[in-house]
C-alpha cells in the first residue's frame, strides 16, 4: 500500500492554501525572469518564503524554458531535525504538498540504498523542512516528475559525490542542492562571508568551504566533486540574505543561487 510523507511546515514556512501558495511561488518566478542557459544542478536556499522565495525563485526561473524536459529530480539537503550518519532516504513513496503530491523516484532510490552509508530514515525526513520548500517550485514549474530526497548526515563530501553520479542520469535529470549560507551575523559580516563561499562555488573549490559558511556545507561540497568531474560550470545567479528580503539587518541569514550547467 503507497505511503504519503505529509507536509510538516505548510503554513509556517510557505502558506498553506494552494491557491496563495502557487501565486506566491509564480511571483517570486515571474519576479526573476528566465535564462537560456540548462541547469544539470541548481542551489538554492530552504528558508520560510517571505525571507528565502525571491532567491529560490531566480534558482527555478532556470528552468522555464526546459520544463518539459525534466522529468527526475534528485534532492539532497542538510538533515536539520535528527543526527545521523551518511545520507538518509525515505520509505515513503509520496511527499505531499498543498498543490498535491509528488512520487518518489523507487528505482533511484533502490540504487543508492544499496551504497555504503545510504539507509532508510523516516524519522529523519519526518518534520524536516529543507526538501519540502524545493516542492512547490518544481510542482509549478514542471510538467511530469519524480523526486529522490535524500539527507545529508556526518558524512565525507566523497560519498555524497558517489551517490550524486548513481542518479546522475541523462537530459531528463536535475539535481537540487538545498541550502541556506550564513547563519545569524550581522549584515556586512554576513556579505562578507557569503561572499567567500560564493567565490569558491563558483570556481568549484569545494576544499576551501567550510562548515560556518553554509548549513548544507557537504552537500554543497559533494555536488562541487562532481561538477568537475562532469565538466560543469558553476555561475552565481542570486546572493542576498534575509536583511534584503524581509529580515531586520542585526541577524541575518543567507541565501545564494547558483546553475551548474555544461
Amino acid at each position: 500500500m503507497a505511503s504519503t510523507r505529509r507536509p510538516a511546515v505548510a503554513g509556517m514556512f510557505y502558506p498553506a492554501d494552494p491557491k496563495e501558495l502557487r501565486s506566491a511561488v509564480e511571483g517570486y518566478i515571474d519576479d526573476a525572469g528566465e535564462s537560456g542557459t540548462r541547469p544539470k544542478v541548481l542551489v538554492a536556499p530552504h528558508a520560510g518564503y517571505s525571507y528565502s522565495g525571491p532567491i529560490a525563485g531566480t534558482a527555478y526561473s532556470q528552468l522555464l524554458p526546459h520544463k518539459d524536459q525534466i522529468h527526475r529530480v534528485p534532492i539532497l539537503c542538510l538533515g536539520h531535525r535528527v543526527p545521523f550518519d551518511g545520507l538518509a532516504v525515505p520509505s515513503a513513496d509520496f511527499f505531499e504538498t498543498p498543490l498535491g503530491t509528488v512520487e518518489v523516484d523507487q528505482t533511484s532510490r533502490q540504487s543508492i540504498t544499496g551504497l555504503l552509508q545510504v539507509h532508510q530514515s523516516d524519522e529523519a525526513h519526518r518534520l524536516e523542512h529543507g526538501i519540502e520548500v524545493q516542492l512547490p517550485f518544481l510542482q509549478c514549474l514542471l510538467t511530469s516528475f519524480t523526486i529522490t530526497p535524500m539527507l545529508v548526515g556526518t558524512v565525507q563530501p566523497e560519498v555524497v559525490c558517489e551517490v550524486l553520479d548513481a542518479v546522475w542520469g541523462g537530459d531528463e535529470t536535475l539535481i537540487v542542492v538545498s541550502s541556506d549560507l550564513s547563519h545569524y551575523h550581522d549584515y556586512e559580516t554576513a556579505r562578507r562571508l557569503d561572499q567567500e563561499i560564493s567565490t569558491n562555488i563558483e570556481e568549484l573549490r569545494d576544499a576551501d568551504i567550510r562548515p560556518e559558511q553554509a548549513c548544507g556545507h557537504l552537500a554543497i561540497k559533494g555536488a562541487l566533486q562532481a561538477a568537475r568531474k562532469h565538466g560543469l560550470t558553476a555561475r552565481n545567479l542570486d546572493l542576498r540574505n534575509s536583511g534584503d528580503t524581509a529580515g531586520p539587518p542585526d541577524r541575518v541569514v543567507g541565501y545564494g543561487a547558483y546553475a551548474f550547467t555544461s
